[in-house]
Protein backbone atom coordinates (compact mmCIF):
# COMPACT_ATOMS: atom_id res chain seq x y z
CA UNK A 1 0.00 0.00 0.00
CA UNK A 2 1.53 3.01 -0.99
CA UNK A 3 1.03 6.79 0.75
CA UNK A 4 0.07 9.99 -0.43
CA UNK A 5 2.26 11.30 -3.03
CA UNK A 6 3.24 15.22 -1.96
CA UNK A 7 2.94 17.56 -4.95
CA UNK A 8 3.98 21.04 -5.47
CA UNK A 9 1.26 23.46 -5.22
CA UNK A 10 3.03 26.47 -6.27
CA UNK A 11 1.12 27.15 -9.00
CA UNK A 12 -2.47 26.79 -7.03
CA UNK A 13 -3.36 30.52 -6.58
CA UNK A 14 -4.23 31.89 -2.92
CA UNK A 15 -7.53 31.41 -1.80
CA UNK A 16 -7.93 35.18 -1.31
CA UNK A 17 -7.16 36.01 -4.59
CA UNK A 18 -9.56 38.56 -5.78
CA UNK A 19 -8.81 38.12 -9.38
CA UNK A 20 -10.05 34.52 -9.78
CA UNK A 21 -12.65 33.97 -11.92
CA UNK A 22 -14.05 31.13 -10.53
CA UNK A 23 -14.10 29.44 -6.70
CA UNK A 24 -12.73 25.71 -6.59
CA UNK A 25 -15.36 23.36 -5.62
CA UNK A 26 -18.72 22.32 -7.05
CA UNK A 27 -19.26 23.52 -10.49
CA UNK A 28 -22.42 25.47 -10.05
CA UNK A 29 -22.13 27.52 -6.67
CA UNK A 30 -25.93 27.98 -6.79
CA UNK A 31 -26.53 24.59 -7.21
CA UNK A 32 -28.68 22.43 -4.80
CA UNK A 33 -26.71 20.09 -2.39
CA UNK A 34 -25.49 16.39 -3.53
CA UNK A 35 -28.21 14.02 -2.42
CA UNK A 36 -27.01 10.84 -1.00
CA UNK A 37 -25.62 8.70 -3.85
CA UNK A 38 -25.58 11.68 -6.33
CA UNK A 39 -22.53 12.28 -8.43
CA UNK A 40 -21.43 16.01 -9.64
CA UNK A 41 -18.25 17.33 -11.39
CA UNK A 42 -15.80 19.30 -9.77
CA UNK A 43 -13.56 22.15 -11.23
CA UNK A 44 -10.14 22.48 -10.73
CA UNK A 45 -7.77 24.88 -12.16
CA UNK A 46 -5.83 21.48 -13.44
CA UNK A 47 -8.59 19.60 -14.45
CA UNK A 48 -12.16 17.95 -13.42
CA UNK A 49 -12.63 15.54 -10.57
CA UNK A 50 -16.02 13.76 -9.73
CA UNK A 51 -17.67 13.51 -6.26
CA UNK A 52 -20.78 10.78 -5.00
CA UNK A 53 -21.92 12.05 -1.83
CA UNK A 54 -21.74 9.08 0.17
CA UNK A 55 -23.06 10.03 3.75
CA UNK A 56 -24.63 13.85 4.36
CA UNK A 57 -22.46 16.24 6.98
CA UNK A 58 -23.21 18.62 9.40
CA UNK A 59 -24.09 22.63 8.97
CA UNK A 60 -23.09 24.21 5.80
CA UNK A 61 -19.21 25.25 6.73
CA UNK A 62 -16.20 23.53 4.67
CA UNK A 63 -12.69 23.97 5.13
CA UNK A 64 -10.28 26.22 2.93
CA UNK A 65 -6.85 25.73 1.91
CA UNK A 66 -4.89 26.09 5.06
CA UNK A 67 -6.97 24.59 6.97
CA UNK A 68 -5.56 21.82 8.93
CA UNK A 69 -7.87 18.74 8.14
CA UNK A 70 -8.40 15.39 9.52
CA UNK A 71 -9.68 12.48 7.56
CA UNK A 72 -10.49 9.17 7.13
CA UNK A 73 -9.73 7.50 3.75
CA UNK A 74 -8.71 4.81 1.37
CA UNK A 75 -7.85 5.17 -2.07
CA UNK A 76 -8.00 2.23 -5.44
CA UNK A 77 -7.97 2.24 -8.61
CA UNK A 78 -10.72 2.39 -10.88
CA UNK A 79 -11.65 -1.29 -10.62
CA UNK A 80 -11.20 -1.35 -6.99
CA UNK A 81 -9.56 -4.42 -7.49
CA UNK A 82 -6.28 -2.74 -5.46
CA UNK A 83 -6.13 -0.32 -2.53
CA UNK A 84 -3.38 2.14 -3.33
CA UNK A 85 -3.43 4.02 -0.04
CA UNK A 86 -4.91 4.90 3.01
CA UNK A 87 -6.60 3.48 6.15
CA UNK A 88 -10.16 3.75 7.28
CA UNK A 89 -9.41 3.28 10.90
CA UNK A 90 -6.06 5.62 11.41
CA UNK A 91 -7.10 9.23 10.71
CA UNK A 92 -4.76 11.31 8.70
CA UNK A 93 -4.50 15.00 9.59
CA UNK A 94 -2.21 17.73 7.06
CA UNK A 95 -2.72 20.98 5.99
CA UNK A 96 -5.11 21.44 2.39
CA UNK A 97 -3.29 23.44 -0.45
CA UNK A 98 0.22 22.70 0.99
CA UNK A 99 1.14 20.01 -0.77
CA UNK A 100 1.15 16.45 1.19
CA UNK A 101 -1.85 15.25 -0.92
CA UNK A 102 -2.79 14.94 -4.65
CA UNK A 103 -3.96 17.85 -6.28
CA UNK A 104 -7.55 16.54 -6.84
CA UNK A 105 -8.10 15.56 -2.84
CA UNK A 106 -7.06 18.77 -1.99
CA UNK A 107 -10.05 20.51 -4.54
CA UNK A 108 -12.41 17.56 -3.31
CA UNK A 109 -11.70 18.07 0.30
CA UNK A 110 -12.83 21.77 0.33
CA UNK A 111 -16.30 20.68 -1.06
CA UNK A 112 -16.97 18.55 2.30
CA UNK A 113 -18.67 19.42 5.32
CA UNK A 114 -17.74 18.20 8.77
CA UNK A 115 -19.05 14.28 9.61
CA UNK A 116 -19.10 14.00 5.46
CA UNK A 117 -18.27 10.80 3.29
CA UNK A 118 -17.61 10.86 -0.18
CA UNK A 119 -15.97 9.28 -2.70
CA UNK A 120 -13.65 11.31 -5.24
CA UNK A 121 -12.81 10.05 -8.45
CA UNK A 122 -9.56 11.62 -9.99
CA UNK A 123 -8.13 11.50 -13.56
CA UNK A 124 -4.48 11.27 -14.52
CA UNK A 125 -4.21 15.32 -14.29
CA UNK A 126 -5.86 16.05 -10.84
CA UNK A 127 -4.19 12.16 -10.14
CA UNK A 128 -0.56 10.64 -10.07
CA UNK A 129 -0.37 11.80 -13.85
CA UNK A 130 1.55 10.41 -16.42
CA UNK A 131 4.46 8.76 -14.20
CA UNK A 132 1.86 7.19 -11.90
CA UNK A 133 3.36 6.11 -8.45
CA UNK A 134 4.09 2.68 -7.15
CA UNK A 135 1.30 0.27 -7.07
CA UNK A 136 -0.23 3.33 -9.60
CA UNK A 137 -0.04 2.63 -13.03
CA UNK A 138 0.85 5.56 -15.42
CA UNK A 139 -1.93 7.63 -16.54
CA UNK A 140 -4.45 5.83 -14.05
CA UNK A 141 -8.05 7.08 -12.91
CA UNK A 142 -8.00 6.37 -9.40
CA UNK A 143 -10.57 6.69 -6.67
CA UNK A 144 -10.77 7.98 -2.55
CA UNK A 145 -13.52 7.39 -0.23
CA UNK A 146 -13.08 9.71 1.99
CA UNK A 147 -14.45 11.00 5.43
CA UNK A 148 -14.13 14.51 7.06
CA UNK A 149 -14.09 13.90 10.47
CA UNK A 150 -12.60 17.43 11.67
CA UNK A 151 -10.72 21.01 10.84
CA UNK A 152 -9.01 23.34 12.56
CA UNK A 153 -9.51 26.68 10.71
CA UNK A 154 -5.49 28.11 10.50
CA UNK A 155 -5.01 31.78 9.68
CA UNK A 156 -1.68 33.20 8.99
CA UNK A 157 -2.09 36.39 10.18
CA UNK A 158 0.76 39.10 9.09
CA UNK A 159 0.73 36.97 5.89
CA UNK A 160 4.27 36.37 6.06
CA UNK A 161 4.44 33.30 7.96
CA UNK A 162 5.28 35.16 11.08
CA UNK A 163 2.19 34.64 13.56
CA UNK A 164 0.18 31.71 12.57
CA UNK A 165 -3.61 31.03 14.36
CA UNK A 166 -4.93 27.72 14.87
CA UNK A 167 -8.75 27.77 15.95
CA UNK A 168 -9.15 25.82 18.75
CA UNK A 169 -13.08 26.32 19.46
CA UNK A 170 -15.02 28.85 17.92
CA UNK A 171 -16.12 32.05 19.75
CA UNK A 172 -18.90 33.97 20.06
CA UNK A 173 -20.53 36.27 17.36
CA UNK A 174 -18.62 39.28 19.29
CA UNK A 175 -15.88 40.97 18.36
CA UNK A 176 -13.15 41.50 17.26
CA UNK A 177 -11.96 44.12 18.88
CA UNK A 178 -10.19 47.57 17.82
CA UNK A 179 -6.81 49.31 19.25
CA UNK A 180 -9.31 51.30 21.68
CA UNK A 181 -10.65 48.16 23.45
CA UNK A 182 -9.98 46.52 26.63
CA UNK A 183 -9.98 43.01 26.78
CA UNK A 184 -9.36 40.04 29.27
CA UNK A 185 -7.25 37.25 28.13
CA UNK A 186 -5.93 33.92 29.48
CA UNK A 187 -2.55 32.55 28.16
CA UNK A 188 0.28 30.55 28.43
CA UNK A 189 3.30 30.43 26.28
CA UNK A 190 6.24 27.66 25.85
CA UNK A 191 9.20 27.41 23.99
CA UNK A 192 9.45 24.67 21.47
CA UNK A 193 10.85 22.21 23.93
CA UNK A 194 7.19 22.95 26.11
CA UNK A 195 9.56 25.12 28.87
CA UNK A 196 6.36 27.29 30.01
CA UNK A 197 7.84 30.71 30.06
CA UNK A 198 4.64 32.76 30.73
CA UNK A 199 1.46 31.93 32.01
CA UNK A 200 -1.46 33.79 33.01
CA UNK A 201 -3.67 33.46 36.52
CA UNK A 202 -6.88 31.51 35.66
CA UNK A 203 -8.79 34.65 35.52
CA UNK A 204 -6.83 36.01 33.20
CA UNK A 205 -5.19 39.43 32.48
CA UNK A 206 -6.95 42.28 31.33
CA UNK A 207 -5.25 45.88 29.10
CA UNK A 208 -6.33 47.63 26.23
CA UNK A 209 -5.45 46.06 22.85
CA UNK A 210 -3.80 49.59 21.61
CA UNK A 211 -1.28 49.13 25.00
CA UNK A 212 0.30 45.42 23.83
CA UNK A 213 1.59 43.14 25.95
CA UNK A 214 3.80 40.49 26.29
CA UNK A 215 4.86 40.49 23.07
CA UNK A 216 3.94 41.85 19.49
CA UNK A 217 2.07 38.70 18.65
CA UNK A 218 -0.51 39.17 21.15
CA UNK A 219 -2.43 42.14 19.94
CA UNK A 220 -2.42 41.04 16.31
CA UNK A 221 -3.96 37.88 17.11
CA UNK A 222 -6.41 39.53 19.51
CA UNK A 223 -6.87 41.70 17.01
CA UNK A 224 -8.48 39.08 15.29
CA UNK A 225 -10.33 37.10 17.24
CA UNK A 226 -13.72 37.09 18.55
CA UNK A 227 -15.29 36.73 22.56
CA UNK A 228 -14.85 33.20 23.54
CA UNK A 229 -12.13 31.90 20.83
CA UNK A 230 -9.76 29.58 21.97
CA UNK A 231 -6.12 29.86 19.94
CA UNK A 232 -2.72 28.09 19.41
CA UNK A 233 0.14 30.56 17.59
CA UNK A 234 2.96 30.19 16.19
CA UNK A 235 5.10 32.63 16.61
CA UNK A 236 8.46 33.28 15.04
CA UNK A 237 11.08 35.65 16.43
CA UNK A 238 10.46 38.39 14.60
CA UNK A 239 7.06 38.89 16.55
CA UNK A 240 8.05 37.58 20.24
CA UNK A 241 11.43 38.86 21.48
CA UNK A 242 14.09 38.96 18.00
CA UNK A 243 17.79 38.36 18.73
CA UNK A 244 17.60 39.71 22.26
CA UNK A 245 15.52 37.57 23.91
CA UNK A 246 13.42 38.05 27.13
CA UNK A 247 14.84 38.23 30.97
CA UNK A 248 13.13 35.50 33.79
CA UNK A 249 10.24 37.22 35.20
CA UNK A 250 9.30 35.64 38.86
CA UNK A 251 9.09 31.63 38.41
CA UNK A 252 9.87 31.94 35.10
CA UNK A 253 12.74 31.35 32.84
CA UNK A 254 14.17 33.58 30.75
CA UNK A 255 13.38 33.62 26.48
CA UNK A 256 16.41 33.15 24.82
CA UNK A 257 17.49 34.73 21.36
CA UNK A 258 15.50 33.89 18.08
CA UNK A 259 12.92 31.45 19.56
CA UNK A 260 9.78 30.35 17.93
CA UNK A 261 6.88 30.55 20.80
CA UNK A 262 4.01 28.18 20.69
CA UNK A 263 0.55 30.36 22.47
CA UNK A 264 -2.37 28.49 23.83
CA UNK A 265 -5.02 31.56 24.46
CA UNK A 266 -8.44 32.24 24.78
CA UNK A 267 -10.16 35.65 24.70
CA UNK A 268 -12.09 35.97 27.68
CA UNK A 269 -14.13 39.05 27.12
CA UNK A 270 -14.16 42.14 25.12
CA UNK A 271 -14.96 45.74 26.54
CA UNK A 272 -15.20 47.93 23.56
CA UNK A 273 -14.44 51.61 23.77
CA UNK A 274 -16.10 54.21 22.02
CA UNK A 275 -14.27 57.56 20.93
CA UNK A 276 -17.57 59.69 21.40
CA UNK A 277 -16.18 63.15 20.07
CA UNK A 278 -13.31 61.98 17.84
CA UNK A 279 -10.57 63.33 19.19
CA UNK A 280 -10.53 61.27 22.38
CA UNK A 281 -11.31 64.12 24.85
CA UNK A 282 -14.88 61.85 25.67
CA UNK A 283 -14.25 57.90 25.65
CA UNK A 284 -17.11 55.45 26.16
CA UNK A 285 -15.81 51.90 27.59
CA UNK A 286 -19.15 49.72 27.22
CA UNK A 287 -19.36 47.41 30.45
CA UNK A 288 -22.76 46.36 29.44
CA UNK A 289 -24.35 45.96 26.34
CA UNK A 290 -28.00 47.56 25.91
CA UNK A 291 -31.28 46.16 24.64
CA UNK A 292 -31.99 46.31 20.78
CA UNK A 293 -30.07 48.91 18.16
CA UNK A 294 -31.63 52.09 19.20
CA UNK A 295 -29.79 54.80 20.72
CA UNK A 296 -31.14 57.64 22.62
CA UNK A 297 -30.82 60.74 19.84
CA UNK A 298 -30.41 64.81 19.80
CA UNK A 299 -33.87 65.67 21.67
CA UNK A 300 -34.24 62.69 23.78
CA UNK A 301 -35.47 62.64 27.31
CA UNK A 302 -33.41 60.56 29.01
CA UNK A 303 -33.07 58.40 32.09
CA UNK A 304 -29.83 57.67 33.80
CA UNK A 305 -28.68 56.94 36.92
CA UNK A 306 -24.45 57.52 37.65
CA UNK A 307 -21.58 57.49 40.03
CA UNK A 308 -19.15 60.52 39.33
CA UNK A 309 -15.56 60.69 40.82
CA UNK A 310 -11.91 62.44 39.88
CA UNK A 311 -9.61 60.18 38.30
CA UNK A 312 -7.88 59.25 41.67
CA UNK A 313 -11.69 57.66 43.03
CA UNK A 314 -12.79 60.56 44.87
CA UNK A 315 -16.56 60.48 44.19
CA UNK A 316 -17.91 64.05 43.72
CA UNK A 317 -21.75 62.76 42.62
CA UNK A 318 -24.29 60.32 42.83
CA UNK A 319 -27.81 60.34 41.12
CA UNK A 320 -30.16 57.07 41.85
CA UNK A 321 -28.45 55.15 44.09
CA UNK A 322 -29.02 54.79 47.94
CA UNK A 323 -32.59 55.49 47.39
CA UNK A 324 -32.05 58.89 45.31
CA UNK A 325 -33.70 59.48 42.11
CA UNK A 326 -32.19 59.28 39.02
CA UNK A 327 -31.15 62.15 36.34
CA UNK A 328 -33.95 63.19 34.11
CA UNK A 329 -32.49 65.22 31.15
CA UNK A 330 -32.95 66.29 27.40
CA UNK A 331 -29.85 65.27 25.46
CA UNK A 332 -28.91 68.61 23.24
CA UNK A 333 -29.96 71.21 25.47
CA UNK A 334 -27.10 72.01 27.68
CA UNK A 335 -28.77 70.85 31.02
CA UNK A 336 -25.63 68.43 31.86
CA UNK A 337 -21.89 68.96 30.98
CA UNK A 338 -21.28 68.28 26.89
CA UNK A 339 -19.19 64.56 27.34
CA UNK A 340 -22.15 63.20 29.61
CA UNK A 341 -24.33 64.59 26.69
CA UNK A 342 -22.51 63.81 23.94
CA UNK A 343 -22.50 59.96 25.42
CA UNK A 344 -25.73 59.62 26.37
CA UNK A 345 -26.62 59.87 22.48
CA UNK A 346 -24.62 56.91 21.86
CA UNK A 347 -26.38 54.41 24.29
CA UNK A 348 -28.60 51.55 23.95
CA UNK A 349 -31.52 51.18 27.14
CA UNK A 350 -29.95 48.73 29.78
CA UNK A 351 -26.33 49.95 28.54
CA UNK A 352 -23.69 49.70 30.96
CA UNK A 353 -20.65 51.89 30.66
CA UNK A 354 -17.78 54.24 32.26
CA UNK A 355 -16.90 57.52 30.61
CA UNK A 356 -14.37 59.51 30.78
CA UNK A 357 -13.99 63.15 30.12
CA UNK A 358 -11.86 65.09 29.83
CA UNK A 359 -12.06 69.15 31.07
CA UNK A 360 -12.91 70.42 27.59
CA UNK A 361 -16.31 68.28 27.25
CA UNK A 362 -16.67 68.33 31.30
CA UNK A 363 -16.53 71.27 34.40
CA UNK A 364 -13.63 73.44 32.28
CA UNK A 365 -11.40 75.65 33.69
CA UNK A 366 -12.82 76.68 36.69
CA UNK A 367 -13.30 75.00 40.10
CA UNK A 368 -16.45 73.44 40.99
CA UNK A 369 -18.50 72.26 43.69
CA UNK A 370 -20.89 69.20 43.70
CA UNK A 371 -22.85 67.64 45.91
CA UNK A 372 -19.96 65.03 47.66
CA UNK A 373 -16.83 66.95 46.96
CA UNK A 374 -15.34 69.97 45.06
CA UNK A 375 -13.77 69.51 41.23
CA UNK A 376 -10.31 71.18 41.03
CA UNK A 377 -10.58 73.36 37.58
CA UNK A 378 -9.22 71.38 33.92
CA UNK A 379 -10.39 68.13 36.21
CA UNK A 380 -10.23 64.61 34.09
CA UNK A 381 -13.75 63.26 35.37
CA UNK A 382 -15.20 59.58 35.13
CA UNK A 383 -18.47 58.67 34.98
CA UNK A 384 -20.18 54.91 35.75
CA UNK A 385 -23.60 55.44 34.16
CA UNK A 386 -26.30 53.39 33.36
CA UNK A 387 -29.24 54.14 30.27
CA UNK A 388 -32.28 53.48 32.10
CA UNK A 389 -34.80 54.60 29.78
CA UNK A 390 -34.89 57.37 27.07
CA UNK A 391 -37.61 58.53 24.75
CA UNK A 392 -36.45 59.35 21.40
CA UNK A 393 -37.24 62.70 19.65
CA UNK A 394 -39.60 61.56 16.82
CA UNK A 395 -38.33 62.18 12.83
CA UNK A 396 -39.71 64.35 10.78
CA UNK A 397 -41.06 60.80 9.04
CA UNK A 398 -43.21 59.88 12.32
CA UNK A 399 -45.02 63.03 12.40
CA UNK A 400 -48.38 64.31 10.65
CA UNK A 401 -48.26 67.29 8.99
CA UNK A 402 -49.42 69.79 11.78
CA UNK A 403 -46.60 68.45 14.24
CA UNK A 404 -44.21 69.38 11.93
CA UNK A 405 -45.23 72.67 11.11
CA UNK A 406 -45.57 73.10 15.24
CA UNK A 407 -41.95 71.69 15.51
CA UNK A 408 -40.52 73.76 12.94
CA UNK A 409 -42.02 76.64 14.83
CA UNK A 410 -40.61 75.58 18.07
CA UNK A 411 -37.01 74.87 16.93
CA UNK A 412 -36.74 77.81 14.89
CA UNK A 413 -37.92 80.06 18.12
CA UNK A 414 -35.45 78.14 20.43
CA UNK A 415 -32.98 78.93 17.53
CA UNK A 416 -34.05 82.64 17.52
CA UNK A 417 -33.29 82.12 21.66
CA UNK A 418 -29.96 80.89 21.30
CA UNK A 419 -28.99 83.18 18.90
CA UNK A 420 -29.39 86.09 21.33
CA UNK A 421 -27.37 84.92 24.01
CA UNK A 422 -24.79 84.06 21.24
CA UNK A 423 -24.86 80.05 20.84
CA UNK A 424 -24.45 80.60 17.24
CA UNK A 425 -23.40 76.84 17.26
CA UNK A 426 -26.15 75.77 19.08
CA UNK A 427 -29.16 77.76 17.60
CA UNK A 428 -27.79 76.40 13.94
CA UNK A 429 -28.25 73.08 14.80
CA UNK A 430 -31.97 74.45 15.62
CA UNK A 431 -32.62 75.87 12.40
CA UNK A 432 -31.15 73.00 10.43
CA UNK A 433 -33.77 70.87 12.25
CA UNK A 434 -36.33 73.37 11.65
CA UNK A 435 -35.98 72.94 8.32
CA UNK A 436 -35.48 69.33 8.17
CA UNK A 437 -39.00 68.95 9.56
CA UNK A 438 -40.74 70.90 6.89
CA UNK A 439 -38.70 69.58 4.37
CA UNK A 440 -39.50 69.43 0.52
CA UNK A 441 -40.24 65.51 0.82
CA UNK A 442 -42.91 66.07 3.01
CA UNK A 443 -46.54 65.94 1.91
CA UNK A 444 -48.13 69.01 2.75
CA UNK A 445 -51.36 70.26 1.52
CA UNK A 446 -51.85 73.70 -0.75
CA UNK A 447 -52.54 75.58 1.92
CA UNK A 448 -49.76 74.86 4.40
CA UNK A 449 -47.30 75.20 1.42
CA UNK A 450 -46.79 79.55 1.54
CA UNK A 451 -46.42 78.98 5.65
CA UNK A 452 -43.98 75.88 5.13
CA UNK A 453 -41.54 77.63 2.48
CA UNK A 454 -41.18 80.77 4.81
CA UNK A 455 -40.61 78.70 7.53
CA UNK A 456 -37.55 76.56 5.76
CA UNK A 457 -36.46 80.17 3.82
CA UNK A 458 -36.22 81.86 7.28
CA UNK A 459 -34.70 79.17 8.99
CA UNK A 460 -31.88 78.66 6.22
CA UNK A 461 -31.28 82.52 6.52
CA UNK A 462 -31.14 82.26 10.47
CA UNK A 463 -28.51 79.69 9.85
CA UNK A 464 -26.32 81.54 7.55
CA UNK A 465 -26.36 84.19 10.06
CA UNK A 466 -25.35 81.95 12.57
CA UNK A 467 -22.34 80.50 10.09
CA UNK A 468 -21.26 83.99 9.21
CA UNK A 469 -20.80 84.57 13.13
CA UNK A 470 -19.00 81.28 13.71
CA UNK A 471 -16.50 82.35 10.21
CA UNK A 472 -18.31 79.15 8.32
CA UNK A 473 -18.08 80.93 5.09
CA UNK A 474 -18.68 78.34 2.79
CA UNK A 475 -21.34 77.14 4.78
CA UNK A 476 -22.98 80.68 4.50
CA UNK A 477 -23.02 80.58 0.85
CA UNK A 478 -24.34 77.07 0.88
CA UNK A 479 -27.72 78.11 3.09
CA UNK A 480 -27.99 81.58 0.87
CA UNK A 481 -27.55 79.45 -2.52
CA UNK A 482 -30.65 77.36 -1.13
CA UNK A 483 -32.81 80.82 -0.49
CA UNK A 484 -31.73 82.05 -3.92
CA UNK A 485 -32.41 78.65 -5.72
CA UNK A 486 -36.45 79.24 -4.25
CA UNK A 487 -36.53 82.93 -4.38
CA UNK A 488 -33.61 84.58 -6.79
CA UNK A 489 -34.64 88.02 -5.56
CA UNK A 490 -34.26 87.37 -1.87
CA UNK A 491 -32.16 90.50 -0.59
CA UNK A 492 -30.98 88.82 2.56
CA UNK A 493 -29.79 85.90 0.79
CA UNK A 494 -28.36 87.76 -1.51
CA UNK A 495 -26.69 90.50 1.33
CA UNK A 496 -25.13 87.70 3.45
CA UNK A 497 -23.84 85.62 0.87
CA UNK A 498 -21.64 89.01 -0.60
CA UNK A 499 -20.55 88.76 2.60
CA UNK A 500 -19.58 85.34 2.63
CA UNK A 501 -18.22 86.03 -0.83
CA UNK A 502 -15.73 88.99 0.31
CA UNK A 503 -14.70 87.05 3.00
CA UNK A 504 -13.42 84.35 1.02
CA UNK A 505 -11.73 86.46 -1.51
CA UNK A 506 -14.76 85.72 -4.49
CA UNK A 507 -14.96 89.53 -4.95
CA UNK A 508 -15.93 89.25 -8.31
CA UNK A 509 -18.94 87.29 -7.37
CA UNK A 510 -19.54 89.23 -4.56
CA UNK A 511 -20.30 92.33 -7.12
CA UNK A 512 -22.91 90.77 -8.86
CA UNK A 513 -24.90 89.59 -6.06
CA UNK A 514 -24.91 93.51 -4.82
CA UNK A 515 -25.70 94.78 -8.56
CA UNK A 516 -28.82 92.23 -8.11
CA UNK A 517 -29.54 92.90 -4.62
CA UNK A 518 -29.77 96.80 -5.93
CA UNK A 519 -31.92 96.13 -8.67
CA UNK A 520 -34.75 94.52 -6.38
CA UNK A 521 -33.94 97.52 -3.48
CA UNK A 522 -32.40 100.41 -5.11
CA UNK A 523 -32.39 102.59 -1.77
CA UNK A 524 -31.04 99.56 1.02
CA UNK A 525 -28.64 100.96 3.11
CA UNK A 526 -26.61 97.83 4.11
CA UNK A 527 -26.08 96.65 0.45
CA UNK A 528 -24.73 100.10 -0.11
CA UNK A 529 -22.65 100.14 2.49
CA UNK A 530 -21.14 97.27 2.17
CA UNK A 531 -21.10 98.13 -1.80
CA UNK A 532 -18.38 100.81 -0.84
CA UNK A 533 -16.33 98.12 1.69
CA UNK A 534 -16.42 95.89 -1.73
CA UNK A 535 -15.13 98.90 -4.19
CA UNK A 536 -12.23 99.83 -1.53
CA UNK A 537 -11.39 95.83 -1.67
CA UNK A 538 -11.53 95.56 -5.58
CA UNK A 539 -9.49 98.65 -5.72
CA UNK A 540 -6.79 96.91 -3.45
CA UNK A 541 -7.37 93.99 -5.40
CA UNK A 542 -6.46 96.01 -8.43
CA UNK A 543 -3.36 97.43 -7.34
CA UNK A 544 -1.66 94.53 -6.03
CA UNK A 545 -2.54 92.82 -9.50
CA UNK A 546 -0.75 95.21 -11.11
CA UNK A 547 2.18 95.49 -9.31
CA UNK A 548 2.43 91.70 -9.56
CA UNK A 549 2.47 91.72 -13.34
CA UNK A 550 4.41 94.95 -13.33
CA UNK A 551 7.16 93.30 -11.83
CA UNK A 552 6.40 89.85 -13.71
CA UNK A 553 7.10 91.98 -17.12
CA UNK A 554 10.05 93.90 -15.40
CA UNK A 555 11.78 90.62 -15.06
CA UNK A 556 11.01 89.37 -18.24
CA UNK A 557 12.25 92.18 -20.13
CA UNK A 558 15.29 92.35 -18.10
CA UNK A 559 15.74 88.87 -19.16
CA UNK A 560 15.63 89.46 -22.90
CA UNK A 561 17.76 92.00 -22.43
CA UNK A 562 20.54 89.77 -21.06
CA UNK A 563 19.65 87.32 -23.74
CA UNK A 564 20.69 89.82 -26.22
CA UNK A 565 24.06 91.14 -24.70
CA UNK A 566 24.68 86.99 -24.36
CA UNK A 567 24.50 86.36 -28.03
CA UNK A 568 26.06 89.92 -28.64
CA UNK A 569 29.05 88.60 -26.70
CA UNK A 570 28.89 85.22 -28.26
CA UNK A 571 29.62 86.75 -31.95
Amino acid sequence: MVEFSKVNLKDIKDEDDDEEEEEPGEEIESAPPLKVGEEREIKSPFGCLKKKLLKRGLNWESPQFGDEVTIHYVGSLLDGMKSVSGDKDRPFTFRLGHGQVITGLDYGIITMRKGEKALFTLPPEVGYGEAGTDGVPPDSIIQFEVELTSWITVVDICRDGGIIKKIMEKGEQVGPPSDLDEVCVNYKVTLVDDTVVAKTPEEGVEFYVKDGHFCPALPKAIKTMQRGEKVNLIVQPQYAFGDVGKESVEEFPPVPPNSVLNISMELYAIKHVIDVTGDMKVKKKILKEGEGVLTANEGASVTIRYIAKLEDGNVFERKGFDGGQPLEFITDEEEVIIGLDRAATTMKKGECAILTISSEYGFGSSEVKRDLSIIPSSSTVVYEVEMLDFIREKAPWEMSNLERIEAAVRKKEEGNQLFRTGKYHRAGKKYEKAAEYVSEDGAFTDDDQKLVKSLRLSCWLNGAACNLKLNDFQEVIKLCSKVLDVESCNVKALYRRVQAYMEVGELHLAELDIKKALEVDPLNREVKLIQKNLKKLLAESNRRDSKLYSAMFSRMSNDASNAVKRLKAAD
